[in-house]
């Protein structure tokens, strides 16, 4: 019986047999691993199995199938750099998988693959072939006959189409240690003339040299057989519990199935091809391989990993995860303009995707939108620079030419720092043309970056420690701020001495082999306080993690501290505001999902003892009235003085546990700390300090809400006295406006009002009399209009204003000067208290030319012994040297007029 060739039946094919085999159908796991920090990305449907495998957790059933998103762009299993230069390649893929954990084996996983291959979905038998482990004389492994003769005389293939390999392609391993076992891969032969040809030889199942693996013998199914455990040293000891995990691909199965000759002629591709298509005006030819279909390949593959990152709580960023997403998106932007697409498009390829895969991973369809706007934003900023960048990166590629040499760090560094260029992408662009970038020379520049970065961190020198750090224990901070330690040693720039003495004023990190202080870690702030010992005392300012230890950041304040000694340490009472401030994150958490909505998903958070400071996912700004709300829910919390429940268990449990919240990026262990309300509520996992009751938090008040990302908002609030100080102002601010009114507190609104009114009618009246109050501010920009120059059809103005003008005169000049004139390149200074001040703007017609105001006020700010930045349309900026003005404005004229000529 064969099966409807499309992705939703085979999809929906492969659980419907598993099930009916008695196998538990998991839903697939979130993209972003929740307590796996090994993992950028799940990169295998095992993955949510792993503490399984490693024997942590007890499996609720024996067989479990599912379909698993995986993406593949880091360490051993990264696929982005071959993409698009074949038809199965993806960062994004579907993994269909079925599992056993001590339940059946080998005769059964071997033979559900082939009768749901064969038997049930049509696939020929005589293009089959298996591949079993050969052995291995270093572990004393002897071949997998077992798996040979399932194969053999169960199944009944033939003995030539029964190949072994070695352990390179025929055992598994989870790590360096920890479980593995022998695999059995299931391969198709699909017929000559289906090679690419891209290496020497015959074709053949696994060959392949250093120009590629041969195409024709395309692997389906891996079968893994869990049977060992591989110790620390190497040697390998028998499983208790065998366990099967094994791994079929969506997308070439489709591909197969259907007769297709790549994963890009399936119905998973057909949507997103099609839009493309209509968006660029330009045509993929399944049958050819050039440039154009490349690009579709490569932005099609890469558009369904952002939106299912994005579905997942992962969105591009400048650190982690978060960057790989970014490099992956211009990449594709990068692609894009070989289509010809220099304006955003990318984000209009979201819908297809949902409309392709919306129907199985239902979170797909619930974040489209946020998908869509965060796409466009990244477009927007990267678009704004890409173009110059490519001409950049010409000018490097021309020089290395005539030099015969690879392209330089140098210029690779400035195509990352100045123009966002992820090395990786300058590096395909280089390979494009038979070039190569100097990754050595980058590297080195990349490096001296990050440490310029960290000279700028105060306590870097003592966290970036060479050597692991004597473990601390640091139970005693749930109990109380006090408790007593032996001094093990400290880090001293960079370096942990262990013997000695310490004196001095230089700041270093004390390591105990106990403490009750809260290291910083899942965005509560490290503790303050002091340590004591008989002949010394010791400041601490903060307190961090470091290689693997726990430091106490400070310095002596007098006497001195030796190794070994006994210390009393008590930590500052602030530790009660960060209490009051880490509990009412919890709440005002879940009064931010009962106004919102549930889809509210934390984003990080920053809790002092001054504030706290929540972000969180949502499109749009929260209203006031909202606010009020989230306000009066956590405050009717607060006034309910509900009992604060801490509670340790194991992970596993905890998961099952309804309603419980954890973040994605999060490292847990193995045993976990629950902090809740009595009443269930706010249920989260979590290791930081609370209050015992939530009435000791006082009052609560939120005091900003803002945008730090798209999609991504921030409230920051205050507590307890805090929050007090934050009303008795605001009442101080309305009792001095009211005597400025001579009006009660409760008619401001009304008298401003009709003051506002005033103010319009006279400026009216003043307009309508020739306007001479505003004369001198009219004059002076009528007289900068005139005397524009014109470059082109662009007028350029670039002008000293009167000394003292403030920014804000300077913005609204140069807001009035766009809108007179149509386009506009304006550069204003001005002399203020011995500083010189800056305001680039320019017209939207330049910004889509791709010009940024912020790039053209960075090289008239250095004149000026400063620097500048913003955004493309208007960027401030200035320096200490204002007698260096006339100069800035020349070197500024000088600029526009080479980024116009090389913009038309």
């Amino acid at each position: 019986m064969a099966v409807e060739a499309t992705s939703k039946a085979i999809r929906q094919g492969f659980v419907d047999f598993f099930a009916a085999r008695g196998h538990k159908i998991v839903p697939s796991a979130s993209v972003v691993p929740v307590d796996d920090p090994t993992l950028m990305f799940i990169n295998a449907g095992m993955n949510q199995f792993k503490d399984i495998f490693l024997g942590t957790r007890k499996p609720d059933y024996l067989r479990a199938a599912n379909s698993q998103k995986c993406i593949r762009v880091s360490g051993k299993h990264n696929d982005l750099e071959e993409v698009g230069k074949d038809g199965y390649h993806h960062t994004f893929f579907e993994m269909l998988g079925n599992w056993s954990f001590g339940d059946y084996f080998k005769k059964e996983a071997i033979e559900w693959a082939w009768e749901l291959l064969v038997k049930e979905w049509g696939l020929e038998a005589d293009r089959m072939w298996a591949g079993v482990f050969g052995g291995d004389e270093k572990d004393g492994l002897a071949r997998d006959d077992e798996s040979a003769q399932i194969w053999q005389k169960v199944i009944g293939l033939p003995s030539k189409r029964v190949l072994a390999f070695g352990k390179k392609d025929n055992f598994w391993e989870m790590g360096d240690a920890g479980p593995c076992g022998p695999c059995s891969e299931l391969h198709i032969d699909l017929g000559e003339g289906s090679c690419e040809g891209k290496h020497h030889g015959a074709c053949g199942v696994n060959v392949e040299d250093k120009l590629g693996k041969c195409s024709r013998f395309l692997e389906l199914w891996n079968l893994v057989f869990i049977e060992f455990n591989r110790d620390r040293q190497g040697k390998l000891h028998d499983l208790s519990a065998k366990h099967v995990d094994t791994g079929l691909g969506l997308e070439r199965t489709v591909r197969v199935l259907g007769g297709k000759g790549s994963n890009y002629d399936t119905d998973l591709f057909t949507e997103i091809f099609a839009e493309i298509e209509r968006l660029t005006s330009k045509q993929y030819d399944s049958e050819a391989d050039g440039q154009t279909e490349i690009a579709f390949r490569v932005i099609a593959d890469h558009i369904r990993s952002l939106v299912v990152a994005a579905a997942d709580g992962a969105l591009p960023s400048n650190e982690g995860r978060g960057y790989v997403l970014r490099r992956i998106l211009r990449r594709a932007a990068r692609y894009g303009r070989k289509l010809d697409m220099h304006e955003p498009f990318i984000y209009r390829l979201v819908e297809p995707v949902v409309n392709t895969l919306g129907g199985a991973f239902e979170e797909i369809t619930a974040k489209a939108e946020l998908a869509e706007q965060v796409i466009r934003s990244e477009e927007e900023s990267f678009g704004r620079t890409l173009d110059r960048g490519i001409e950049i990166f010409q000018e490097a590629a021309e020089r290395a030419k005539k030099k015969n040499e690879p392209i330089s760090g140098e210029d690779a560094f400035k195509l990352h720092d100045t123009f966002g260029f992820p090395v990786d992408l300058t590096n395909l662009m280089a390979q494009e043309q038979g070039l190569k970038v100097d990754i050595g020379a980058f590297e080195k520049l990349m490096a001296e970056a990050r440490k310029k970065a960290r000279a700028a961190g105060k306590t870097t020198h003592l966290v970036a420690v060479e050597a692991s750090l004597p473990q601390t224990i640091d139970t005693d901070k749930y109990e109380g701020l006090s408790t007593r330690g032996n001094i093990l040693g400290w880090v001293k720039e960079g370096t942990f001495v262990d013997e000695g003495k310490l004196s001095g004023k230089k700041q270093v990190g004390l390591v105990l082999d106990r403490t009750c202080f809260y290291v910083e870690q899942g965005g509560q702030v490290g503790d303050r306080g002091s340590i004591q010992t008989e002949t010394g005392r010791f400041a601490v300012s903060d307190t961090q993690l470091a290689a693997g230890g726990l430091i106490h950041v400070g310095q002596l304040e007098g006497g001195q501290i030796s190794v070994g000694q006994q210390a009393k340490l008590q930590v500052s009472s602030v530790r009660l505001d960060t209490a009051r401030n880490h509990t009412a994150t919890h709440l005002l958490h879940q009064a931010l999902r009962e106004v919102l909505g549930e889809q509210v998903r934390q984003r990080g958070s920053r809790v002092g003892p001054q504030s706290l400071r929540f972000d969180f996912d949502h499109l749009q700004p929260v209203s006031k009235d909202e606010l009020r709300m989230v306000e009066r829910l956590v405050n009717e919390k607060v006034r309910s003085d509900l009992a604060v429940i801490t509670r340790e268990m194991p992970l596993a449990q905890a998961k099952n546990l309804e309603g419980l919240r954890a973040f994605f990026g999060e490292k847990y262990g193995d045993v976990v700390r629950v902090v809740e309300l009595e009443d269930g509520n706010c249920r989260e996992l979590c290791g930081g300090t609370h209050l015992e009751r939530t009435g000791q938090i006082g009052l609560f008040k939120i005091i900003g809400e803002e945008s730090v990302a798209k999609g991504i908002r921030r409230i920051t609030a205050v507590t307890g006295e805090r929050a007090y100080e934050e009303l008795v102002s605001l009442e101080e601010t309305v009792e001095q406006v009211s005597e400025l009114l001579k009006t009660g507190p409760e008619r401001i609104a009304e008298r401003i009002a009709a003051l506002q009114k005033q103010v319009k009618d006279l400026n009216s009246r003043l307009a309508g009399s020739g306007g001479g109050g505003a004369g001198p501010v009219k004059s002076f920009r009528a007289e900068l209009a005139a005397n524009a120059v014109r470059l082109g059809s662009t007028a350029v103005v670039i002008a000293e204003a009167p000394a003292n003008e403030r920014p804000e005169w300077m913005r609204t000049t140069a807001d009035w000067l766009r809108k007179e004139l149509d386009s506009v390149a304006v550069m204003l200074a001005s002399k203020v208290g011995g500083k010189a001040l800056l305001t680039a703007a320019l017209s939207e017609d330049l910004v889509k030319r791709g010009l940024s105001a912020s790039e053209w006020i960075e090289s008239a700010a250095k004149v000026l012994g400063g620097k500048g930045g913003g955004k493309a349309s208007l960027a401030q900026g200035g320096g200490p040297s204002p007698e260096n003005i006339s100069v800035a404005l020349k070197q500024a004229y000088k600029d526009i007029k080479a980024r116009l000529s090389e913009s038309t």
